[in-house]
């Protein structure tokens, strides 16, 4: 850095060829001029009579009034003028402490200061050097010159900064070792524009900068190492959470390669075991201020044991209220610490609230030994645990059902292995079948004095009216799965029926009992009304029979489902199945898994509101395979997959690990109860496999079930015997069903149509025949129409001449919800007839509150379709 100069001090230029040539060689023509003159004067002094002289003269004369005229008024300019602002620019350049040097085009010194005389050891003009001579020696000087050079050739200023192990002027430097310099090049604006550009270098000494950077990097250097190697560990996280540094320390607690690390590639809650998530979330700050709290919780080492810790966590806000930055300073609770001076005291109040707590509590040794128990534990367990039985170290496998006392010794290895993540356990009361229970194991960190050997936390929760209501759930959600597509079937089975009721009405008007036909035509149609009964059976049908685990292939029983699918997701979705070849057995029970199946479908269903495509896929999964996906808690062995994939709405990340809690639902108020995916997660755990989900939101859903392989022996499945339980309260005879001696209806009114016009929608071709013919018979005119826009055309030729309108509900093209909302808006007091297999409820739910209609439950005979008609002509 080039040095302060001293008041006083001679700031003159050693170098200044800028204007005073210019002005010597005005005053040296100037003055040639004039001797010119007067010589010439004394050489023709006699010939100034000649007019040619004369007229010279005058010429002259008026060119020298018309040049001292132009000086005068600055037209012509004799002497340079010098400005104030040339003059102060002079004097900035001067005095400026940059040794700055100006050259022309071709590299010759025009200027240079006298701090550039000081810095590169010159004291007169002749020893100048230009800065390509000087800076020849070092190659990384040299070429920033050069590149330097190049940009002011092409108008472009620059700078550059370079080391030379010594200085320019070793006489005026103080600094020892290697020197820095920036150098700084730019064009001088020529406003004139009389002649080639010049050049302005400017060189700089920055040494002593240089040397404070460093010494600034050490000392941040120095400070980072304090911090990373602290005895307490420390990490700092962004707005939303993501870990963008920690210190060496406390990546050593936790086993994290420090290597390895990118800053927002964990986030807190990948540092913190169980629940503790929530805690540090505990913390906030008013908006605009910072907040500091004390936690003690455990955090989550890369092997997957805990590391009990207290934080000192500080959290800042935005002033409109937004998450900030937090850091966290980490201290690592160590065995043996301060005691409560007040022992008795606390000890008495953890002992309340010990044994006042909601939940079962039971502490366990690495054997399984009970070591203590609250009271709602021994009240919970009441007949299997007594104090008695504790003192006598029964063990906790006296609580759990035989068939789950693996998964329990299991959660145990894993709690006495201090792992964090312990999976809960679903079991069973150990002589009541009928009462659930849900287990959760707790590792023991940090063990007390009063219980050395003490390795893991039981709690137990009794879970047997959830499974009830699921239960229930499964049984109801069943019954519409049947309803669904019993309703299916019966639209296209009634429209048969309704043929043939209508084609024997119609031969039996014209018959005689007499006639040989006739008992066959009542057969017909007795028949016919059985078969009328069966398919509202079929709607109202419902079943429970008694569940029990088989051997099953999955392929057969997807492929069985495929239809109750089908209509349970309706006609926007379309299903796609993919069968793995051979397909190895699995051991589930049948129902259930259908149930699983069912959920799973009705839930793509609800997420593919505009419709979509939901693929199953099934597929054998080799253990080396199952391993290399690292899954959590999957055992080794052979599976079997099912992939349930939808195109729907998907679902956010921060919802996805409550998906299978109980009562946790996405659904508007009234349309879920929050028992679908947690049913479907006890299912696939209790017969013994697992569920795993990937969710991108916006393109859709995988479901991936995971069966264990059944590799026993095949036995012969056992088939469920169970008696269908059919509603008989609505199985007498209804519209449509014909009289009960089975003969032809007698009319006690008139029903004949008074040339009444009747426009007929449907799309059955023999239904529409038989109701054409069979309301012409009573005197209507009638015009059918296959689908509501055929309709609506001929409403429109006829413009809108009909007195009543009997249509279908469900046709092709346009509905009959949908025609009755078109035909409304022309025609608003048309009187309409809906005819269907369906409820009446299943389609009035689409239409408006106030529009009125008359329905006819399908099939129907000849009479109930006249009386139909003129009851809403009445009306």
């Amino acid at each position: 850095m080039t040095k302060n100069r001293r008041p006083g001090e001679d700031i003159s230029p050693i170098v200044d060829r800028g204007v005073r040539p210019a002005l010597v060689l005005r005053i040296v023509l100037l003055a040639i001029v004039l001797t010119a003159s007067a010589g010439a004067f004394i050489v023709f002094k006699n010939q100034l009579e000649n007019e040619i002289v004369l007229g010279v003269l005058g010429v002259l004369a008026m060119a020298g009034i018309f040049f001292v005229v132009s000086a005068l008024i600055g037209f012509i300019e004799v002497m340079p003028q010098s400005e104030g602002s040339d003059e102060l620019a002079r004097r900035f350049l001067d005095s400026h402490p940059d040794g700055t040097l100006i050259t022309d085009r071709k590299g010759r010194v025009v200027y240079a200061n006298a701090a550039y005389g000081a810095m590169t050891g010159a004291t007169g003009e002749a020893d100048v050097q230009t800065l390509e001579t000087l800076l020849s020696r070092n190659r990384d000087s040299t070429e920033a010159v050069y590149r330097l050079t190049n940009g002011l050739h092409e108008g472009k200023e620059g700078a550059e900064e370079f080391r030379l192990m010594k200085p320019l002027n070793p006489e005026t430097s103080s600094a020892t070792g290697a020197h820095w310099y920036r150098l700084k090049a730019r064009v001088l604006p020529d406003r004139q524009k009389k002649g080639p550009p010049l050049y302005i270098w400017q060189v700089s000494d920055i040494s002593y900068e240089r040397e404070d950077q460093e010494r600034f990097f050490k000392e941040l250097q120095n400070a980072i190492d304090y911090l990373d190697h602290a005895p307490a560990g420390f990490f700092s996280a962004g707005r939303k959470g993501e870990v963008v540094y920690l210190n060496a320390t406390l990546a050593e607690w936790l086993g994290i390669d420090l290597a390895k690390f990118q800053p927002g590639s964990l986030a807190i809650g990948d540092l913190v075991a169980g629940e503790g998530l929530a805690l540090i979330q505990s913390v906030q700050a008013e908006p605009g201020l910072k907040k500091t709290g004390t936690l003690d919780l455990d955090l989550r080492k890369s092997n997957g044991r805990s590391l009990p810790v207290r934080l000192v966590h500080r959290v800042s806000t935005t002033r409109d209220g937004a998450p900030g930055e937090s850091r966290t300073i980490v201290l690592a609770r160590e065995e043996g610490g301060e005691r409560d001076q007040s022992a008795s005291i606390a000890s008495m109040r953890f002992t309340r609230f010990f044994n006042n707590t909601p939940m079962a509590i039971a502490s366990v040794d690495g054997d399984g030994r009970i070591l203590r128990t609250n009271a709602p534990f021994l009240k919970l367990f009441s007949g299997i645990v007594t104090r008695d039985d504790i003192d006598r170290g029964i063990r906790i496998d006296s609580i759990i059902h035989p068939a789950d006392r693996a998964r329990m010794q299991a959660g145990l290895d894993a709690a006495r292995d201090r792992q964090s993540d312990i999976a809960p356990i679903d079991s069973l009361h150990p002589s009541d079948d009928g009462r659930h229970f849900r287990f959760y194991v707790n590792a023991v960190i940090d063990q007390s004095d009063e219980a050395p050997e003490e390795a893991a936390i039981v709690y137990a929760v009794e879970t047997t009216e959830q499974k009830a209501l699921e239960t229930q759930m499964a049984q109801t959600q069943k019954m519409n799965a049947v309803g669904t597509l019993a309703g299916g079937i019966a639209h296209d089975f009634n429209n048969v029926l309704t043929a043939i009721l209508l084609s024997s009405d119609h031969l039996l008007l014209s018959a005689r009992p007499s006639d040989a036909s006739f008992a066959d035509l009542m057969e017909i149609k007795r028949n016919a009304n059985r078969a009328a009964v069966l398919v509202r059976q079929l709607l109202a049908f419902s079943r429970k029979q008694t569940m029990r685990p088989t051997v099953l292939n999955l392929t057969d029983v997807i492929g069985d489902l495929r239809m109750l699918v089908d209509r349970m997701t309706g006609t926007n979705v379309k299903i796609n199945v993919e069968y793995g070849r051979d397909l190895w057995p699995v051991k589930t029970d049948l129902g259930q898994f259908e149930q699983v199946l069912i959920n799973l479908a009705v839930n793509a269903r609800d997420a593919m509101p505009d419709g979509g495509t939901l693929t199953f896929r099934t597929r054998n999964v080799p253990e080396t395979e199952a391993m290399a996906r690292n899954l959590r808690d999957l055992p080794p062995g052979d599976l079997v997959e099912v992939e349930i994939a939808d195109e729907g709405t998907g679902i956010p990340q921060e919802i996805i690990d409550k998906i299978f809690e109980p009562f946790f639902t996405t659904k508007e108020v009234g349309k879920g109860t929050g028992l679908g995916l947690s049913m479907v997660y006890g299912i696939v755990r209790q017969s013994g496999g697992y569920i795993y989900l990937e969710s991108d939101v916006g393109k859709g859903t995988t479901f991936r079930i995971l069966m264990p392989r059944h590799e026993e022996e095949a036995l012969p499945a056992e088939t469920d015997v169970a008696s269908l339980a059919v509603d008989q309260a609505g199985t007498g005879t209804s519209a449509g069903t014909g009289s009960a001696s089975g003969g032809p209806e007698k009319e006690p009114r008139d029903l004949t149509g008074d040339s009444a016009v009747v426009l007929l929608v449907e799309d059955e071709e023999a239904v529409r025949r038989g109701g054409k013919r069979m309301l012409e018979t009573r005197g209507y005119t009638v015009h059918e129409a296959g689908s509501g826009i055929e309709a609506l055309d001929i409403m429109e030729e006829l413009g809108g001449a009909v007195d009543i309108v009997v249509s279908d509900v469900v046709m092709p093209e346009m509905d009959g919800p949908t025609l009755l909302r078109e035909l409304r808006k022309s025609y608003p007091d048309l009187k309409f007839i809906f005819v269907s297999g369906y409820a009446e409820d299943a389609f009035a739910r689409n239409l408006p509150a106030e529009a009125k209609f008359g329905f006819l439950p399908k099939p129907f005979s000849l009479k109930q379709l006249a009386e139909a008609v003129r009851e809403m002509l009445d009306s």
